[in-house]
């Protein structure tokens, strides 16, 4: 009981639709009178007005094709094939329910469409419902291609998984990767989409993004400019029908998406005098790949039947005709899909009246569509199947696996060139099933968006686009530097590291920097988040990669390599220790080796005297003083100034090598010991002392915000943040001058400058540690990434970001060394200067007073010359005339 009001329904659609069925009233002659028909079901705009040129060509073609075969005297036992028409306009419903309507008063034999897939995927079921083929010359998703599904379904364009199969070969060509696909979200654009994205996968291609254009709302689902400007890719596949494709183009240009930008291929072609000319320049560079006949491409078609089927169209409709060479190619696949039906049932009545006296067209008595059913089907589809013959648009052939045409699948593509103040469609390359795309002509020329001879590549350039960069000012990396003029205006300047690298990429680029300087309360963390929201498109400062900050944002390749060291003030000026080389002995032990040289250098004396001829004519002094020298000479392995002479001398001698052995390998030995310990009480010497809390954690300066701090609480404090909290770099340095800290934990780069340029009284401590890298900050998946990566790589191969660290990174003012060593200092041996300048006098000394005789001797003879000298003058001065012999008589 619950179907007999839905029953009623459909009996009153089924009525009311009769009044809305459509024929076309031209001066064509009627052949509707046969009992023999074919059906066509042609698409023209919904609302009636501006017959589109694929529905007037179309049906027109379609009703040559049945003159055509009156003219050639095919009839079908007895009688000519005559046609009905039906215009249809998207709506399935009132398709199905004009077809039930045609096909229960008619006998229609054959259908001859539908235009659209969707109206395809309701009428290929009911022509197998009721036992007719269905050929279609324009429905083209690939879903129908299952004969399964679709037993009485054919079609005489190529279908969409095939034009997917091109197009990927296409990028293939070109070299592209990835495309946007935009589609209408129906049976013939989600079909492709399906299609192309297998194709894709199976070239390893990528769709960055799918963008459905929903009919019903003529609209796009989302922000178009958004999903394309932020979209890695710059080639569009848009998959729609013509009216609709026009919108969205018109809704691109009003967006700026288009060309230059951007390369875009259509399903078709579309009106281009639609547009206004303003935006010629954009669609210049534009394709469209489009289905087309054999001749188009040199292959061989029927020209007898096609020039039969054009006098016929302009015999009947001449206003219509648009040449031979304007004619809509899907005209052309509708005429094969009649004239296949023709042919077939032709040879389906020629073996039923051989072979049986029953008509060869015949059906159920029932006048309900659903319930009328031809009783040849089989037969019928066998003929078509088995059938091959040269079409119109190229050989036909069907098979019993799939609903496509066998052979007979060309392509053209299709390029905007502008033609004087016009533009219009060149074609400039094609494909076919048996060849791969080659240039339509050899002198064909592609002219591409941005009307360039250049090949676009398929990833987003940043040429043109303005990107907000903001920097951070750490010298040297950012500068800032403001100037006033005479009257009174601030110039802000940027100089540094940065800066040269930004001039540099936009160089390569082409890009418009915006830059924005980040104020200093900003931590680096806050960089970080105002790229992941947006704020900013680059960050080009000295902000540390992390994975951290990478699960937020990405980071482009290493453009300085980092690592992290420890600052502290300069080490204060070492207070001198006179005595510090006596420290590797107590004083008690320098007593007892005082003591043992005493004791043996009387031994010597006494041993040794009586019978060494080098003590035996001295002195009891100068023997004793040549005793004491021989036992110290020994004891510091030196050769004394002479040698012993008996069996107890050496044997004593003996002892005082032993000793001078163990004694002088302890001295050295702890003598570096306390050199080094002296060195290093007073300072930190890397990270192991941080950790071991050398220096109380509260005076370690650490910057908040900062992959420092990441660090600290990583490896130092175990997530304790119990450090001095730092917000800028230069707090870091003021904090250590003051006192307030006494190290801190910084990035390499920055601090390397400092020490070396601006503050000489700090110092640098340890060996580098955590090595990492900066690297420029951007959104994730931002569509520049690649071409800034590229870029930046070829800088660094070129030497060029080591030419930038070099010059604003190397010199300074500062005439620091590196305290990290192990090296001595003057300060750390004095004593033994002092000593040694001592005895240096003393022994000076001691010279001059063994000389005393000679000196005084001397001076005498000075003295006596120096009076002769005088009593010579005095002579002079009182007998100028005598000679010098006189005077010397008178001396």
């Amino acid at each position: 009981m619950a179907s007999l009001p839905i029953f009623r329904y459909l009996w009153l659609y089924y009525i009311l639709g009769q009044f809305n069925v459509l024929y076309v009233r031209t001066n064509w002659p009627s052949l509707n009178t046969s009992n023999i028909q074919l059906l066509s079901l042609f698409y023209n705009t919904p609302n009636g007005s501006d017959s589109l040129s694929e529905y007037t060509h179309a049906l027109a073609m379609f009703k040559s094709a049945t003159i055509l075969a009156q003219q050639y005297n095919i009839t079908i036992e007895g009688e000519f094939i005559g046609w009905q028409s039906i215009t249809t306009d998207g709506d399935i419903m009132h398709d199905l329910r004009s077809t039930c309507q045609m096909t229960s008063k008619s006998n229609i034999v054959g259908i001859v469409g539908p235009y659209l897939s969707r109206e395809s995927l309701v009428i290929a079921p009911f022509g197998a419902s009721i036992g007719i083929p269905v050929i279609s010359h324009s429905s083209t998703d690939p879903e129908l291609s299952d004969r399964s599904a679709y037993p009485t379904y054919y079609r005489t364009i190529p279908a969409d998984d095939t034009a997917a199969l091109a197009i990927g070969q296409l990028f293939v060509r070109f070299n592209w990767t990835s495309c946007i696909v935009i589609y209408q979200n129906d049976a013939f654009g989600e079909g492709f989409e399906q299609a192309i994205s297998d194709v894709f996968d199976n070239y390893n291609l990528t769709i960055t993004e799918t963008i459905m254009f929903n009919i019903a709302t003529l609209s796009i689902r989302g922000d178009l400019k958004s999903l394309l400007i932020n979209n890695p890719s710059r080639i569009v596949l848009l998959w729609a029908q013509p009216d609709y494709t026009t919108l969205i183009l018109q809704s691109a240009l009003n967006l700026g998406v288009l060309g230059p930008s951007f390369t875009w291929i259509l399903s078709g072609d579309i009106e281009l005098n639609s547009f206004d000319p303003e935006w010629y320049p954009n669609l210049i560079g534009m394709f469209t790949m489009e289905a087309v006949v054999g001749n188009v491409i040199n292959a061989s078609i029927n020209t007898t039947l096609l020039n039969d089927a054009y006098k016929i169209w302009q015999t009947y409709e001449p206003e219509s005709f648009p040449g031979s060479t304007n004619v809509d190619y899907t005209a052309l696949f509708a005429f094969d899909a009649t004239w296949t039906l023709i042919q077939a049932l032709v040879q389906l009545c020629s073996n039923v009246s051989t072979n049986s006296s029953s008509s060869c067209i015949s059906f159920t008595n029932d006048t309900f569509c659903f319930d009328k059913t031809f009783l040849n089907t089989d037969n019928l589809l066998n003929i078509i199947n088995s059938n091959t013959f040269l079409g119109v648009t190229g050989p036909i052939q069907f098979s019993t696996n799939t609903t496509n045409r066998v052979n007979g699948t060309y392509f053209i593509l299709k390029n905007v060139q502008s033609a004087s103040n016009n533009l219009q469609y060149v074609p400039v390359m094609s494909w076919s099933n048996s060849q791969i795309w080659t240039l339509y002509t050899s002198t064909s020329v592609i002219l591409w968006p941005g009307n360039t001879l250049t090949l676009p590549g398929d990833s987003a350039s940043a040429s043109g686009v303005t990107f907000r960069i903001a920097i951070y000012e750490v010298t040297p990396f950012t500068i800032v530097t403001q100037t006033n003029d005479s009257s009174g205006n601030t110039t802000t300047t940027y100089t540094g590291y940065m800066p040269d690298l930004i001039t540099l990429l936009q160089a390569n680029m082409s890009f418009i920097p915006q830059i924005i300087l980040v104020p200093s309360n900003n931590t680096y963390d806050d960089l970080i988040y105002a790229i992941a929201n947006g704020m900013y498109d680059m960050v080009v400062a000295d902000v540390t990669v992390t994975s951290a900050r990478e699960e937020l944002v990405d980071f482009s390749a290493s453009i300085f390599d980092d690592s992290l060291r420890i600052i502290i003030r300069e080490a204060p000026s070492v207070n001198i220790d006179w005595l510090a080389f006596l420290k590797p002995f107590s004083r008690t032990l320098w007593l007892t080796i005082l003591g043992t040289v005493i004791y043996a250098s009387i031994l010597i004396f006494l041993i040794e005297r009586p019978y060494n001829e080098a003590l035996q004519d001295r002195s009891v002094i100068s023997a004793s003083a040549m005793s004491t020298w021989y036992s110290m000479a020994t004891i510091m392995a030196c050769a004394p100034d002479f040698n012993v002479t008996t069996a107890a001398g050496r044997l004593l001698t003996i002892g005082l090598y032993i000793l001078s052995l163990i004694l002088l390998a302890a001295y050295t030995a702890n003598l570096a010991s306390d050199l080094t310990i002296q060195k290093s009480q007073t300072v930190v010497s890397g990270i192991d002392d941080i950790k071991n809390g050398k220096i109380p954690f509260s005076r370690i300066g650490i910057l908040v915000g900062s992959a420092m701090e990441d660090y600290y609480l990583q490896e130092v404090s175990s997530g304790s943040r119990n450090f001095y909290s730092l917000t800028s770099i230069t707090e870091a340095y003021d904090k250590l001058l003051s006192g307030v800290i006494d190290a801190s934990i910084m990035d390499v780069g920055p601090v390397e400058y400092a020490t070396t340029h601006v503050y000489c009284n700090l110092t640098l401590v340890g060996a580098d540690f955590d090595a990492s890298a900066f690297g420029i900050v951007y959104q994730k998946g931002w569509i520049y990434a690649k071409e800034l990566d590229v870029n930046l790589l070829s800088l660094r191969e070129q030497g060029v970001l080591d030419t930038l660290r070099t010059k604003w990174f190397e010199g300074g003012d500062c005439s620091q060394t590196d305290d990290s060593g192990a090296a001595m200092t003057v300060e750390s041996l004095a004593g033994l200067f002092l000593i040694f300048g001592v005895i240096s006098i003393l022994s000076l000394l001691l010279f001059v007073w063994l000389k005393r005789s000679v000196i005084k001797d001397y001076f005498k003879s000075r003295k006596r010359r120096r009076t002769l000298v005088i009593t010579q003058n005095t002579m002079k001065e009182e007998h100028p005339q005598e000679t010098v012999a006189e005077q010397f008589v008178h001396l």
